[in-house]
């Protein structure tokens, strides 16, 4: 009688930045699908779908390969007077992918973990960040927001406000 060994084949791992970058892909692929950013002019839009929820889309620069971002509600945090949730974006055309860059006015990564977080920091608050965004893409798609909703504003886009440190 033959003896038989298990086969153990190994299952390849994603690393936790390769994970990230596939989060960017999908993201870029639901911001696209979802709201076309990359053909819109710089400037504020708004969808509405009537549910007194409108979702205001920022463009705030669009370069030949980016595009930089702001998509929040029409809501304003009463602490801070600033729309929240808020997630700043950027679109990179040329790779395909769109990554959240912060998530509350002047609170970057820098104002969250200081200038020189460990690596495995830096990307746990990144992949955080873009998870958020993920579901956040998915759940407007959901509820039927989407380039037929979505109009020009009249109103000019805020500024971002000048990075305030808040304590921990």
């Amino acid at each position: 009688m033959s003896h038989a060994s298990p086969r153990i084949g190994r299952i390849p791992r994603l690393s936790r930045l390769g994970w990230l970058m596939g989060l960017y892909a999908e993201n870029y692929a639901h911001l696209m699908r979802l709201f076309a950013p990359d053909r819109l002019q710089p400037g504020s839009h708004v969808s509405s779908i009537g549910d007194g929820l409108d979702v205001r889309l920022d463009v705030i620069e669009c370069h030949r390969y980016t595009v930089e971002l702001r998509m929040t509600y029409d809501i304003c945090d009463p602490l801070t007077g600033e729309p929240d949730p808020s997630a700043y974006l950027r679109l990179y055309r040329d790779a395909r992918q769109t990554e959240t860059t912060h998530c509350y006015v002047g609170r970057r990564w820098q104002d969250v973990m200081g200038m020189y977080p460990p690596a495995d920091e830096l990307i746990s608050h990144r992949l955080q960040m873009n998870t958020f965004l993920g579901k956040w893409l998915e759940y407007l798609a959901e509820r039927g927001h989407g380039v037929a909703t979505l109009r020009p504003s009249l109103e000019m886009p805020r500024a971002p406000r000048p990075a305030v440190m808040l304590e921990r």
